[in-house]
């Protein structure tokens, strides 16, 4: 019971830390969104992507931090604080290389296919990414309770699956292949100890500890 005992130290511990994590997130877009609303949106115009201009290409990391106003930031930092938590719990530096992938993804995917003529700025493209990573990061990694997460969250917010559709107006560009970094980071970022074989444990009549510490590694605690 020590063994399960420490596993769940550590869970709580990974939560606590994605907690303030996602805090932290959101508080960066915040300020930058004030200094932007300063600016009248001109970091926006500045920074945002634009397709096929080479000297943009840097302006994929900075954009996801941009808005155009405070009900575009609002709409976007509710999912951004639920999904980016999710993806968090389990492991801060796993989720940082999440959140890089599909910062690189999703900006790229805008750079090459959107119109030229427009900017783009947001996080939603992050958000999409985190969406579809919590949806399929229970199946790679084998963790029932993750599935069971995944399974609620596509159930609940069903509707943003209408944003990876074509829509003039909005950078679907971004969420869709933010979407798609989200689901390969899930494959990418799984955990591999669970792809390693295991030993063959004692028969639960022999060793009852051992039979009850793999049905909670099954339960994916």
């Amino acid at each position: 019971m020590k063994a399960t005992g420490r596993t769940a130290e550590i869970m709580i511990a990974e939560a606590r830390k994605a907690f303030w994590v996602m805090v932290g997130f959101l508080a960066v877009l915040w300020m930058m969104q004030i200094a932007n609303w300063a600016s009248s949106y001109a970091l926006s115009y500045r920074h945002g992507i634009q397709a096929w201009n080479p000297a943009s290409l840097p302006d994929i990391v900075s954009a996801p931090f941009l808005h155009w106003s405070w009900e575009h930031i609002e709409a976007n930092s509710g999912p951004l604080f639920v999904f980016g938590f999710l993806s968090a719990y389990r492991g801060v530096a796993k989720f940082l290389g999440v959140t890089g992938l599909i910062i690189l993804v999703s900006g790229l995917g805008a750079w090459f296919t959107s119109d030229p003529q427009s900017t783009g700025a947001g996080a939603s493209g992050v958000v999409f990414g985190y969406f579809g990573y919590v949806l399929v990061r229970g199946a790679f990694d084998r963790h029932l309770i993750d599935i069971v997460v995944g399974v609620v969250m596509a159930l609940s917010f069903a509707y943003q699956f209408t944003g990876l559709l074509p829509q003039e107006g909005i950078g679907w560009q971004a969420h869709l292949f933010g979407f798609l970094a989200g689901l390969l980071g899930g494959w990418l970022f799984r955990d591999r100890d669970r792809d390693r074989p295991r030993p063959t444990p004692a028969s639960p009549h022999q060793n009852p500890r051992a039979a009850l510490l793999k049905e909670l590694d099954d339960l994916g605690l």
